[in-house]
């Protein structure tokens, strides 16, 4: 379940600067209508990231970088590179983690009211920030370049798989940074390089495992 959370807290640190002009609750309210017509416009997102995780039980972070895709409204892709390749992939309805040095793959149903479930739900609400006043305590700041948003979970369910989520958005409203805080310490901090919102195939969402992949259910069909 971890290794899941980590990959979806990409498809999503910033810290609050002293400079940051926090916004009353009428400004957050328009703030997050201009986020959804921008994301109306351009649903579809592909970008590089770098991602550090610190954690607790570890004197030093755990570094790895890769490949984004994100369609709205909760259509994935996830390539990661470095000494443990995987890619996760998910058309909203089944997600496969598959990791090419072993030859095996991960398959899970979503939309069975699982922990999974939840934390998917979690994080492409944030991502799209649609209705994400109804599941999210939203504080935000306008900084010297861009907002910083600090959302925190109503929902206990999701106060089981992170306490906080951090986001920096550029000037013109799309992420550049996030920083994840998990219950038991542990902190994921993913920055964004050279985004795209050209559309996106189809297909990029889909996955076949190749011939002689070794297939597991972790929480069953």
């Amino acid at each position: 379940m971890r290794k899941i959370i980590t990959v979806i807290f990409l498809v999503a640190s910033f810290v609050i600067g002293v400079k940051a002009e926090p916004l009353s609750p009428a400004d957050i309210k328009s703030l997050l209508e201009r986020i959804r017509e921008k994301r109306a416009a351009a649903p579809s997102m592909q970008a590089d990231f770098q991602e550090q995780r610190k954690v607790h039980l570890l004197d030093e972070p755990i570094n790895s970088s890769g490949k984004i895709w994100f369609q709205a409204p909760n259509k994935f892709r996830v390539e990661r590179k470095g000494n443990a390749p995987s890619i996760t992939v998910s058309d909203g309805q089944q997600l496969w983690i598959y990791y090419p040095n072993f030859k095996s793959a991960e398959h899970y149903s979503l939309a069975k009211r699982s922990p999974l479930d939840a934390a998917i739900s979690a994080i492409t609400t944030a991502l799209n920030l649609e209705n994400v006043e109804h599941t999210f305590h939203i504080i935000a700041a306008k900084g010297e370049k861009g907002y910083d948003l600090e959302l925190t979970p109503r929902n206990p369910s999701m106060k089981r798989i992170f306490q906080k989520l951090l986001l920096h958005l550029s000037d013109d409203l799309f992420a550049e940074r996030t920083d994840m805080l998990q219950p038991n310490g542990d902190q994921i901090v993913t920055t964004y390089q050279n985004p795209n919102h050209a559309a996106i195939p189809a297909s990029q969402f889909e996955f076949t495992p190749p011939p002689g992949t070794e297939i597991s259910t972790p929480l069953g069909k």
